[in-house]
């Protein structure tokens, strides 16, 4: 047979009246521990002036779980939704990839649909060069840039995700004034050849940020890095 609270007590060398002055003495118990009012018998509301309405605090602290585990679910499923949408176009963005009839035309995929596949305003291909005639390139949406220029901007990791900022002419060339949010992201096509980046930039300040994971972009790039590899022929 389970023992009464009183029983409890007594064999504890306890009374109710120990745990009366115990609690006036800490009224702030119960807000530390509110889990204990699970376990506990509320008197109904409305008992007189002074008793606190337990029920009404139990109901209250009930409320605010529901709203916390609501807006967790809520924030899970935003998050999930997003995912699988970058997913989609990040898949979109391969198959078109792999369509293309020629590098120049694998270059213009690239550069110009990946950027409404994958809901941004501009893609640039950035790459390093201190040869005189490589400077020549005319494939549209191709930046060449000095060597030392992928360091300064990703110093020493594969990528660099912003958001709220000034696109740079550097990377993004006559289309900069649009971005302000930017997605930075290393190639090496082989092993002697420079360092490039994929770079994304977006009118909105908060489609890229440095909370985000680069795994969905990141693999983009490795698909554009060996997509380049084969048609340059470039051994790795």
């Amino acid at each position: 047979m389970t023992a009464s609270p009183t029983a409890a007590l007594r064999e504890k060398n306890m009374n109710e009246k120990d745990v009366i002055a115990y609690l006036k003495t800490h009224p702030e118990f119960l807000q530390k521990h509110p889990e204990l009012l699970d376990h506990l018998d509320i008197p109904a509301a409305d008992l007189g002036k002074g008793v606190a309405d337990f029920q009404k605090f139990m109901v209250d602290k009930l409320k605010k779980d529901r709203d916390d585990a609501v807006d967790v679910q809520n924030q899970l499923i935003s998050v999930t939704r997003a995912n699988l949408d970058i997913y989609d176009r990040v898949q979109a963005a391969v198959l078109s990839a792999l369509e293309a009839r020629s590098f120049e035309e694998f270059i213009e995929i690239v550069t110009h649909d990946f950027a409404v596949i994958m809901d941004v305003d501009v893609v640039s291909l950035v790459i390093e060069a201190n040869e005189p005639g490589i400077h020549n390139v005319h494939l549209k949406g191709v930046r060449v840039v000095s060597p030392g220029t992928i360091k300064k901007w990703l110093r020493d990791g594969d990528g660099l995700l912003q958001g709220h900022i000034r696109g740079s002419e550097e990377i993004f060339g006559p289309a900069a004034g649009l971005v302000h949010s930017q997605a930075l992201i290393q190639m090496q096509v082989g092993s002697n050849t420079p360092l490039g980046i994929i770079a994304f930039g977006s009118r909105n300040p908060d489609m890229f940020h440095h909370d985000q994971a680069i795994d969905h972009v990141g693999f983009l790039a490795e698909v554009v890095e060996r997509c380049i590899r084969l048609w340059l022929q470039i051994p790795v």
